[in-house]
């Protein structure tokens, strides 16, 4: 993570699923090489963070709106006068379970706190993983997937509800092209086979997105031993 983190160098960094503890969170290692961090832990499962190189204000835990959840799953800070807001979406496990409720109800109560707390005009990033594939361009196949969390019309919608706040995509907004992938199983030689997913995004409301330059996803940092089964995935604001 250190290495990858000084040779990239991003401004800011979201990062989900820490799956530590905040005793065990690599702060001192992150401040070393110039990153101040927000974040919020979780034993075995769970826990957001912010890093950025300048300062990180007005930061908000979770979704503000009196449930009883202890996931440990959104964070939210001002950086340079951006609203950054990272979110780890929860995966549902299987089609009708009761995770998987828990997931549609959770982007549910996502919309809900972007109505409440932000307007449209306002410059924010919405990022994470979403553990939802939006189109069939983001599935190496559609149709195998298509009774799966990842990928199922009530999650696709659920995550377009959310963007109809007013949020683009920034990956779409560059490329267009089918099979750009931010996540393959580790299962069944699925990296290296092409059978991704691309279930990690960066939504910009409209007033930043039209400051967006660049996006694109890092493919090579999903190589190597031991990699993550997320390659980390960019956006540039002029």
């Amino acid at each position: 993570m250190i290495p990858w983190l000084e040779a990239a160098r991003p401004d800011v960094l979201c990062m989900q699923e820490l799956k530590t503890e905040e005793k065990t969170f690599p702060l001192e290692a992150f401040t070393a090489i110039g990153y101040q961090s927000v974040h919020v832990c979780q034993k075995t499962y769970n826990g957001v963070a912010i890093l950025s190189r300048t300062p990180i204000t007005d930061v908000r835990y979770g979704l503000d709106d009196g449930e009883d959840d202890p996931q440990a799953r959104l964070v939210a800070g001002t950086v340079g006068g951006i609203r950054v807001i990272t979110a780890y979406v929860p995966n549902g496990q299987a089609v009708g379970s009761d995770k998987y409720q828990y997931k549609l109800r959770w982007l549910e109560r996502l919309r809900k706190h972007l109505d409440t707390h932000y307007q449209p005009g306002d410059p924010l990033l919405l990022c994470g993983d979403f553990n939802v594939a939006p189109e069939e361009r983001d599935v190496y196949d559609p149709v195998s997937w298509a009774n799966e969390t990842l990928f199922h019309v009530d999650a696709r919608q659920a995550l377009e509800q959310v963007r109809t706040w007013g949020l683009v995509d920034t990956f779409r907004m560059h490329h267009q092209e089918a099979g750009v992938y931010s996540w393959w199983d580790y299962r069944m030689l699925a990296f290296p086979k092409g059978r991704g997913l691309r279930i990690d995004h960066l939504f910009a409301s409209e007033p930043l997105a039209r400051r967006c330059s660049a996006a694109w996803i890092d493919r090579e940092a999903r190589k190597g031993k031991q990699p993550s089964d997320h390659a980390p995935c960019f956006a540039q604001f002029d």
